[in-house]
């Protein structure tokens, strides 16, 4: 499995772009991501989720593991749905825009893992899929959590809403990614 590896200016850059979505999406203007000529940033190999805090408060949190388009144009896509469409969360208003701080995690490409015991806390993430459900944790979850990898596998099944032994069961896809998360103003 491959790092994501982006250079600490394409890093900057991909914050700036993010920032700038953030507030014309909040403020209602229609925001329009032109490409850049990073080739870090128009590839298509990474995933991406974005998430927002106001202060130490989560005020979304959506990304994807299976991008379609440029990293850019997937963070941007990330941005306004973490902003606007976080169920769990009304929408950021204008009123917040000033306290947002914004983390970029850039995912590798999903490898599937027949041992996932193997798998080392805190730099590997989890997708899990069975049938219809599905669930995804970054890497950096279990750390937050004091999670082992046996009970991160156990959360990433209750998270898909399924027992949590799910992940040993034939049919279950149990695949992981690494993750660079880019902290904004850091």
């Amino acid at each position: 499995m491959t790092d994501v590896h982006l250079p600490l200016d394409s890093q900057r850059l991909l914050i700036e772009i993010a920032r700038q979505a953030l507030d014309h999406i909040v403020r209602g203007r229609p925001y329009h991501s032109a490409g850049t000529n990073d080739p870090y940033l128009e590839g298509a190999d990474y995933g991406a989720f974005v998430t927002l805090f106001n202060h130490d408060e989560l005020r979304g949190c959506i990304g994807t593991c299976t991008p379609l388009d440029s990293l850019r144009a997937t963070v941007v896509e990330m941005i306004e749905a973490a902003a606007t469409r976080d169920r769990r969360m009304k929408p950021v208003n204008v009123d917040e825009l000033e306290h947002i701080h914004i983390d970029i995690s850039v995912l590798s490409r999903l490898e599937r893992t027949e041992n996932p015991l193997s798998l080392f806390v805190g730099k590997h993430g989890i997708y899990l899929v069975r049938k219809h459900k599905r669930a995804v944790f970054l890497p950096q979850v279990a750390t937050e959590q004091g999670w082992d990898i046996r009970t991160l596998l156990e959360q990433t099944c209750l998270k898909a809403d399924l027992p949590k032994g799910a992940w040993r069961w034939p049919g279950t896809t149990v695949s992981t990614f690494t993750a660079l998360t880019i902290a904004e103003g850091k």
